[in-house]
């Protein structure tokens, strides 16, 4: 949500009240004229996500989760870098705040639901400490739509897309802003913790114990988690590569033998992965399975989640597809969706192609075939799925994304050929690991590579509303 225009008497007052809410600190004792950063990154379909102004360096999270009253509460501190001259700036987050802190000492603030604003301001390229100590009850707070805490009796799993950030540690909670995670969980001792990247140490006091995860490298607020329960833990190295998978203890008895069956084939199908694709993007691998159900599986970074019902094989493959689409190359803005989603899916039917099942391209007519002109499925742009800006959290993640994603790659592969198909992943993934990417870049690097015209080809697929031409210059004579 964009500011306001407001005079400088307002601005004056309105900052004065923002550095004594909650804290107790004084009113400002002069005048800062600098604008306050923007509420929002800038993009369209959230307009609310992220922030202006800031980058956040690194997340260091401490909280503690008490399974009885599903209170969560502790602490994060954040670096963080000014990206403009602001005279505040603000932080995605629900729970209540209890004090923040810059540099150490404390500050003012104020808190809407999903805002809270920091009466500090920064210059460019001024870095500082910034601690949050908050409270409360994630499963009463909501916001786009999306109720996300997971939670039961004995297991916990912070797990969701596009926001997760906001209901367990305060955030710049949008894929333009990566930044180095380092998570510790306290909970009673007799529960295990499991979170992305390596674990660290577990210390036990007293009746509780606190487990520390991080990450190497550095990842986008919704792709950290954690979960916390009774848990079997597998672990081991390939290829040279550590990794770790988990299984709930609280799924039936009978399902819990296949599940761990399928994590351990995780690094397998890496390695499969990196012979599409080119050099795993990150230093660990693996996955955990709850026996909670929000009805999907998610990509977290390193170690993707999977709930009983969307166990299996293919998407085992699915999720860790993400890791070179969605974890190391982002979205740039959510509209460029598709080119995860549909890249993940696309990557299930080479699997299928390479391991005994039908071919892509069988895939690919079965799907354009089996669907009329006037069918639904073509009336939404695979490149803007969500052009009114309303329900975004459904659109994007609709099937006709994922399926109509795939559709569009396999169709380009059969325009430019599989080498010249297959060196634009490589390049793709390569150019932009660690960043970001958007669908106009995708389509640049695709005619760079192929050497072709592909404004037609891309049009029909990705910008249309229309079911493309049965065409060779479509990928489809």
């Amino acid at each position: 949500m964009s500011r306001p225009r407001r005079t400088v008497a307002a601005l004056v007052a309105g900052l004065a009240l923002a550095l004594t809410l909650g804290s107790g600190v004084p009113s400002l004792g002069a005048v800062d004229v600098r604008p306050p950063g923007a509420s929002g990154i800038g993009d369209p379909y959230f307009p609310r996500d992220g922030n202006g102004g800031i980058d956040v360096l690194s997340y260091d999270i401490h909280d503690r989760y008490g399974f009885r009253q599903g209170r969560l509460s502790g602490w994060t501190d954040l670096r963080v870098r000014g990206t403009a001259a602001i005279s505040s700036f603000n932080l995605d987050f629900l729970l209540p705040v209890r004090s923040v802190r810059v540099g150490g000492r404390p500050v003012g603030y104020s808190q809407t639901q999903h805002e809270l604003v920091v009466g500090r301001g920064l210059e460019p390229g001024e870095v500082v400490d910034v601690q949050v100590r908050y409270a409360g009850w994630p499963s009463r707070y909501s916001y786009a739509g999306e109720s996300n805490w997971l939670a039961g009796p004995t297991e916990v799993v912070a797990m969701n897309e596009p926001h997760m950030a906001p209901w367990w540690f305060p955030a710049n909670d949008h894929p333009l802003d990566r930044a180095q995670i380092r998570v510790s969980i306290t909970v009673p001792s007799a529960y295990d913790v499991v979170s992305n990247g390596r674990r660290l140490k577990r210390k036990v006091h007293g009746s509780h114990a606190t487990t520390t995860w991080r990450a190497d490298e550095p990842m986008v607020p919704y792709l950290a988690f954690f979960a916390a329960g009774h848990f079997r833990i597998d672990k081991g190295v390939r290829d040279g590569r550590h990794w770790l998978v988990a299984v709930s203890k609280a799924l039936p008895t009978a399902a819990q033998p296949r599940a761990m069956q399928l994590m351990r084939q995780s690094a397998g199908i890496t390695r499969w992965l990196e012979g599409q694709l080119g050099d795993y993007p990150f230093s660990t691998v693996g996955g955990l399975v709850t026996s909670l159900e929000p009805g999907f599986a998610l990509e977290n970074q390193t170690r993707p989640t999977y709930s009983p019902a969307s166990l299996t094989g293919i998407t085992v493959v699915h999720e860790l597809a993400h890791q070179w689409f969605g974890d190391s190359v982002a979205v740039h803005h959510w509209s460029d969706i598709w080119l995860n989603e549909g890249a993940a899916t696309y990557l299930e039917w080479r699997w299928d192609e390479t391991h005994g099942g039908v071919s892509g391209d069988t895939q690919l007519h079965r799907l354009y075939d089996t669907t009329d002109g006037a069918d639904e499925f073509w009336d939404q742009q695979v490149a803007d799925p969500c052009p009114a800006y309303v329900g975004c959290v459904d659109r994007i993640f609709d099937s006709r994304v994922y399926e109509r994603g795939a559709m569009a790659l396999q169709a380009l592969r059969n325009r430019i050929g599989d080498d010249d198909f297959s060196a634009l992943l490589r390049r793709w993934v390569a150019d932009h690991r660690g960043g970001n990417g958007s669908t106009a870049e995708f389509e640049v690097l695709a005619e760079e590579v192929s050497g072709e015209d592909l404004d037609g080809f891309f049009a029909a697929w990705l910008h249309a509303t229309t079911k493309p031409a049965d065409t060779v210059a479509n990928g489809l004579g």
